[in-house]
Parts: C-alpha cells; sequence; structure tokens
C-alpha cells in the first residue's frame, strides 16, 4: 500500500470552510477515508481530559531495506535514548519493524512486529499497526506522535506537552534540520521578513505533530490510523478537520538528520532540496549552536 495522496489545497479549504463555519458534519462524496475519520471523530465531541502520557510510533525500515543495518539500529538507539534522557518519564514508545532491533532495556518501549509481505515501501502500512495498537499501548488519555527512527527530541518536549495540556495537540512549527554529512544544522521555522522563503519545520519532516488521544473513544484511533496514511504537510488540516487544531511548541523540538546514509527520503530522491535549505538557513552562532547540541544531546 502506497502513502495516500495529499488533498488539493483548494479542496481542504472548501471543507474548512463547510465544516468549521457551517457546521456541517456530514462527510461529501469527494472525501477520503482521512477526512471521513476526521470528520467522524469530531462528531463524537471528545471532551479532552488530563493528557497523562505521550506516547511516540516509531515505524522502523526493515534489515532487508538498507545497506547497513547496524548503522540504523545505532540511529533508532539514539533516538530513543532522547526520549529516556527527557526531564519527564511519562512517555511511551512504540518500534515497528519486520525484525526486533537491540532495544534498551526499558519497559516503556514496546517492539510491535510486521509480518506483511506484500513488497514496496511499507512505512506507511507500519504506521497503521502502530496506530491501530495505541489502545493497547495506553490506557489513559494522552498526545501520540509519530516519529521517524532517525530523528531526535529535545530536552525538556515532553514536559512541555504535559504541562501547557493544548486543546487539540501539538505542531512542531519550528525545528532543526541537520545535515550529518558537514554538521551544518539549519533552522525551520514560519516565514518572516529577513527569510520570506523559510519553511515550517512540519512541512519538512514528518516528526512534527502529536495529537491529543483518547484510547476509550474508537473514533480517536481511528482517525490517527488515517491521518498518517498521508504525508505530514497533511496532518495540520486532518487535525483542525476533526476539531483537533493543533498548537505550535514554544521553541524547535524536534531535530530532522539528513545525509546519514539511510534516509527514507533519498530512496525516492528527495533529500536534495532539504540538502539546499540547510545552506540557506545554517546557523552560524556559536553559543546558539552550542545550545542545540546540549539540548539535543549531540
Amino acid at each position: 500500500m502506497a502513502q495516500v495522496p495529499a488533498v488539493p489545497k483548494l479542496t481542504r479549504a472548501r471543507h474548512l470552510l463547510r465544516t468549521t463555519l457551517m457546521g456541517q458534519l456530514d462527510p461529501t462524496p469527494d472525501m477520503v477515508a482521512s477526512e471521513r475519520a476526521a470528520l467522524a471523530l469530531r462528531a463524537q465531541g471528545v471532551q479532552q481530559n488530563m493528557a497523562q502520557q505521550v506516547t511516540f510510533l516509531v515505524p522502523m525500515v526493515g534489515p532487508d531495506q538498507v545497506g547497513d543495518w547496524d548503522a540504523v539500529t545505532a540511529r533508532l538507539r539514539t533516538t530513543l535514548d532522547r526520549f529516556m534522557a527527557q526531564d519527564s518519564s511519562s512517555w511511551r514508545a512504540a518500534v515497528c519493524c519486520q525484525a526486533r532491533p537491540d532495544l534498551p532495556d526499558d519497559p516503556r518501549i514496546t517492539y510491535l512486529p510486521f509480518t506483511d509481505p506484500t513488497p514496496g515501501n511499507d512505512k506507511w502500512r507500519k504506521l497503521r499497526v502502530l496506530c491501530e495498537a495505541l489502545p493497547g499501548l495506553v490506557d489513559a488519555p494522552g498526545f501520540a506522535m509519530s516519529f521517524d527512527a532517525d530523528d531526535l527530541l529535545r530536552q525538556g518536549t515532553v514536559r512541555e506537552m504535559l504541562k501547557r495540556q493544548a486543546k487539540g495537540g501539538y505542531l512542531v512549527q519550528s525545528g532543526y534540520v541537520m545535515d550529518v554529512s558537514t554538521g551544518d544544522i539549519g533552522l525551520a521555522d514560519a516565514r518572516s521578513l529577513s527569510a520570506p522563503m523559510r519553511k515550517p519545520f512540519w512541512k519538512l519532516c514528518g516528526s512534527c505533530a502529536a495529537l491529543y488521544h483518547e484510547p476509550s473513544v474508537p473514533e480517536s484511533t481511528a482517525f490517527l490510523a488515517e491521518m498518517t496514511q498521508h504525508e505530514h504537510r497533511m496532518f495540520p488540516y486532518l487535525a483542525t478537520l476533526a476539531g483537533q487544531t493543533l498548537q505550535p511548541l514554544s521553541r524547535p523540538s524536534v531535530l530532522y538528520m539528513l545525509n546519514h546514509g539511510e534516509n527514507f527520503g533519498a530512496r525516492r530522491g528527495r533529500v536534495g532540496y532539504k540538502t539546499r535549505f540547510v545552506l540557506r538557513y545554517r546557523i552560524d552562532d556559536p553559543d546558539t549552536l552550542t545550545g542545540i547540541r546540549s539540548g539535543f544531546g549531540l
């Protein structure tokens, strides 16, 4: 199963107008499965309770699809280490892959086997497995976030999510992109007068949205399973359609690493423009770089 194509922007605008301004919750014939799931969740009118944990859903590429499995598992370990280093222990992580990687001995980390033999890119099928497993992984309300196995979470991010209790969830608007081959780090953020062509982080990386999830509500799980079948640029739209408008985190909270040899995007020939992005918005201030390296354990 391939990634589900994005809904055209004009169609998205029409559906949001119809739903958010006119209050019409019945799906239209042209809506895709994710939009229908969003409206089904919105119709439930779920009361957001106190989120008690953040659950990271990590789809991992299989050993038969990479050139250096040891390097891939080492990067996963670094990703998991950043979760374990958080100053709040209220998080969970689930890793889905064909082969069980060497995981830390931590009860908060779960391995989910992936047995679908269908050839081709399986990232989105793994995300569906992870999302559909959520009610068995957690038994209390929380935030759920798909997270790539080679990205890094900034210290303090779990604590911020649970302290703020943002209605709907969070969006990583500001984050960093690192070219591992050079060590350069660029800032992804909203456009500004000084950077009119810059892109927000959620347009560049899939580790960008943490949505409120209520495990006792089937529509909440079903929506996440359908939302994650799309590219990450669709996440804010679908969350809003579901009545879960996402709030930006207070600071750059995720670091996306490029050109480390096994990037998913590289297998699709889509890393080049991100490399140029890093060069264009490279951070050169030594104090800023020191703070970034400290926050992400680099």
